[in-house]
């Protein structure tokens, strides 16, 4: 099937070796939305740890219960930076606001639900990003073709239980792919 006939709503986007922007190196990518005339996704294991979510929600003045674990904050991707996007477990939705990509994941860009995070009343899982991974109409379909890109079903486990160094091997094994025999090169037969 072409890739431009393929809905990539709820898989991962697999960064392949060689992959020309550094900032995709080794990337994960969950995609939240995609259509003909772009697509947009975060990337899932890039944490900033310069960035803790206590500082964040000091600094959008948002109280927190005490003994909150501390959730990191990961770099979405390179596309307004400055904005949060908390990607989540379906068992959460604000009405009219949360965008519910597939019956597992969702995703909210507000700020009620870090105080809902913050207070214990959110999603049973989350991870926040500042930024996302935008791509204009065809861009991404293009990527894929030039060998930039694998993708795969989501997982609960690979999104939210895997430790953010191992997201990448993880997802390839979804594929069934040993990381040391993928190759920067694409061929054709």
């Amino acid at each position: 099937m072409p890739v431009e006939n393929v809905n990539l709503c709820g898989k991962l986007l697999i960064a392949m070796p060689g992959m020309s922007d550094p900032r995709f190196d080794k990337s994960v990518v969950y995609m939240c939305a995609h259509s003909d005339e772009g697509a947009m996704g975060l990337i899932l294991n890039k944490p900033t740890p310069e960035v803790p979510f206590a500082g964040l929600l000091k600094q959008l003045s948002i109280k927190a219960l005490p003994g909150i674990p501390e959730t990191p904050i990961y770099f979405g991707g390179p596309v307004e930076i400055g904005r949060g996007f908390v990607l989540h477990t379906a068992d959460y939705d604000l009405d009219e606001i949360t965008l519910q990509v597939d019956a597992q994941f969702s995703m909210t860009a507000t700020r009620d639900i870090l105080t809902d995070i913050a207070n214990n009343e959110g999603p049973q899982q989350a991870l926040l990003a500042l930024g996302y991974a935008g791509w204009g109409s065809g861009q991404l379909e293009h990527e894929i073709q030039q060998n930039g890109w694998l993708t795969c079903d989501a997982t609960l486990e690979v999104v939210f239980d895997v430790p953010d160094a191992d997201k990448w091997v993880a997802a390839l094994k979804l594929l069934g792919v040993d990381a040391l025999m993928l190759s920067a090169t694409a061929g054709r037969a």
